[in-house]
């Protein structure tokens, strides 16, 4: 049995996934015409890659992790060397956990549920302020673990840092972040 060619739309795909890849890219970069530039490199490189689609997701999915990687790279091509020295902390005093950082004791992260309830435009606009105003490796970091859920090791080897490097870098962001929002918001 010979196998079947599957064969992509390639005509419809802006119309199609144009505005829900722009809109996943701009939450995941915070720029607006870097999102666009990403979604437009994905559309290209689909393209290049339109024979090597079996066909085992949707165009749309496929698509998607394409965009991923775009977006992975970005941040690989923009983070450097500079400042990924490992950096131990103790955060605990106390008995049994004097000294460790514990995944399961750091602050939940922000679910899409979580991004969705917010309904407060204003809240929403200073938490984004805040987000921006941290530095800017921080806030990559903060978004890849806390707002786009990479895991921790993916985030480590992208970023070529070590797990206890990024629990500092979101310790620190997220102390940032509290500090902003009581300032800006909290205590209008």
């Amino acid at each position: 049995m010979a196998e079947e060619q599957v064969v992509l739309n390639t005509d419809k795909w802006i119309d199609n996934y144009a505005d829900y890849m722009y809109n996943y890219a701009v939450v995941r970069v915070n720029n607006s015409d870097l999102a666009k530039d990403l979604v437009q490199d994905t559309f290209f490189a689909g393209l290049k890659s339109a024979k090597n689609f079996q066909g085992k997701s949707t165009e749309r999915t496929w698509l998607v992790s394409i965009l991923k990687r775009k977006i992975i790279d970005h941040y690989r091509k923009i983070n450097s060397k500079k400042g990924q020295a490992e950096v131990r902390m103790n955060f605990y005093d106390d008995g049994e956990n004097e000294g460790s950082w514990l995944e399961e004791r750091v602050p939940q992260s922000w679910d899409n549920a979580s991004e969705k309830s917010i309904e407060n435009k204003e809240l929403k606009s200073q938490i984004d302020a805040c987000i921006d105003a941290l530095p800017e490796k921080y806030g990559m970091v903060f978004r890849m673990k806390t707002i786009q859920e990479f895991e921790t090791e993916e985030i480590c080897k992208e970023l070529d840092i070590t797990a206890s490097n990024l629990w500092v870098i979101i310790h620190r962001a997220r102390t940032q972040l509290r500090k902003c929002m009581e300032d800006n918001w909290f205590n209008i």
